[in-house]
């Protein structure tokens, strides 16, 4: 398999107004926080939302939402299994066919443990290239809730039922910073190659097109920034740690209400080329 030849960081900076940018299941659906009252957007959320962009752009996915599933598989075994039964034991096979057929499992890598036919199976790992952060708020975030009712029956009836009480939530106004790496040792194990680190920038550039929903209307997450750090060997010039730590996102006042309200800079980096758009 070919890889990349080099290392490469990258950063978004996304300004949420109005939304819900990620709700916590265990906590109503509010908003994530941390204990310090910043926003959290989990990278496993921040994987969805590229993987639903990657499909929308034609790229074959393996780990597609039921209910945007475009190959007819019903399940993540449905989708493996012809695969599988096309490599018998051939674990190693098995990787590079996986991996060539699902561009999410070369960048982000997968865990596949099932069985064919219910005999020959496969139980592998696969590490992705692809590393992703939570995205973190640079300031505390303001979470309004709001009351819902239901003003229809669910069920006919000849009167009109009790009002179904319910809350919204959204955050008001919040700068998020997402931070990730591609590994060129790993992206040479899976085929992560060059042209597919320009498709996956511009997913990320794009993730938030056709992302609209109820708690995310339209325009109320908008990536803002982007940084793209490409260093000249594969090690890389300098730890992922400094170059993230070389993007400087800073309130301009202590009550931030847009994005005109934060300073967005990077420190240059001797030898370290980059792109921001």
């Amino acid at each position: 398999m070919t890889g990349m030849k080099n290392k490469i960081d990258f950063a978004l900076v996304v300004y949420v107004e109005g939304a819900n940018p990620n709700g916590d299941p265990l906590n109503g659906n509010r908003p994530r926080t941390t204990i310090d009252g910043l926003g959290e957007i989990s990278d496993v959320c921040i994987k969805r939302k590229i993987r639903n962009r990657l499909q929308d752009e034609g790229q074959r996915i393996f780990v597609q939402s039921a209910d945007r599933a475009d190959d007819g598989m019903k399940s993540l075994k449905d989708r493996a299994e012809p695969v599988m039964k096309k490599c018998g034991k051939d674990v190693e096979r098995f990787v590079q066919e996986a991996c060539a057929e699902w561009f999410d499992v070369r960048a982000f890598g997968q865990l596949f443990a099932y069985k064919a036919g219910g005999a020959d199976g496969v139980s592998v790992g696969i590490r992705g290239p692809v590393s992703i952060r939570p995205a973190i708020s640079v300031s505390p975030v303001n979470i309004t809730s709001t009351q819902i009712t239901k003003s229809v029956n669910s069920e006919t009836k000849d009167k009109k039922g009790s009002d179904t009480m319910g809350m919204k939530y959204r955050v008001d106004h919040g700068m998020y910073v997402i931070r990730g790496s591609i590994n060129p040792q790993l992206a040479s194990k899976t085929g992560f190659s060059d042209d597919d680190a320009a498709i996956l920038k511009d997913a990320l550039r794009t993730m938030f097109v056709n992302d609209c929903s109820s708690a995310r209307p339209d325009g109320s997450m908008d990536v803002v920034s982007m940084v793209w750090w490409t260093h000249s060997c594969p090690l890389g010039q300098y730890s992922t740690a400094k170059v993230h730590d070389s993007l400087k996102v800073v309130p301009l006042n202590d009550d931030p209400r847009g994005v005109s309200d934060y300073s967005i800079a990077v420190e240059d980096l001797d030898g370290l080329k980059y792109e921001m758009l």
